[in-house]
């Protein structure tokens, strides 16, 4: 059975899909495609069905080689359920995905990106939205490094 992770922000089209395209190219190179399944959401409908946004692929590409797919959708209660740990960008995000769990049975799912990085001290990823190139690339340096943290936490829980 895959261990399943869920990255979410808010509209699912900057810090989220970089994060599930980032873990899924460090999982590739591990060959750990089979055992670690990845996907993205958004606690907001502002962007579903939209493609991740440019400027984040641009530094994806730039910094990576990778490109970034995938569509935006929105957080489900159903996510609770389908998926083994649950990512949150932000402490607004975290907020908002715990404020779907009523009956509380799933906090110990949901997790801060940030808790698993070794050479940032961010707390949480910054929306680079409204920003410059620059904000992008640093969202890239943070996510990779977050992954990887998070990548070895789940092999060698494996």
């Amino acid at each position: 059975m895959p261990y399943k992770l869920l990255f979410v922000c808010l509209g699912n089209i900057c810090r989220s899909p970089a994060a599930e395209n980032i873990m899924n190219h460090l999982v590739a190179e591990k060959g750990l495609s089979d055992r670690i399944i990845c996907d993205s959401a958004g606690t907001s409908s502002y962007h579903i069905g939209s493609s991740p946004d440019r400027r984040m692929s641009i530094a994806a590409t730039q910094k990576l080689g990778i490109s970034l797919k995938g569509r935006a959708r929105q957080f489900q209660k159903s996510d609770f359920r389908d998926f083994d740990l649950i990512l949150a960008m932000d402490k607004d995000n975290y907020a908002n995905i715990l404020s779907l769990d009523s009956s509380g049975q799933y906090g110990e799912k949901v997790q801060l990106m940030c808790d698993f990085c070794s050479r940032h001290t961010l707390k949480e990823v910054p929306d680079p939205y409204y920003g410059g190139t620059e904000g992008f690339n640093r969202v890239i340096d943070l996510l990779v490094d977050a992954c990887e943290g998070l990548l070895n936490q789940v092999d060698s829980n494996d």
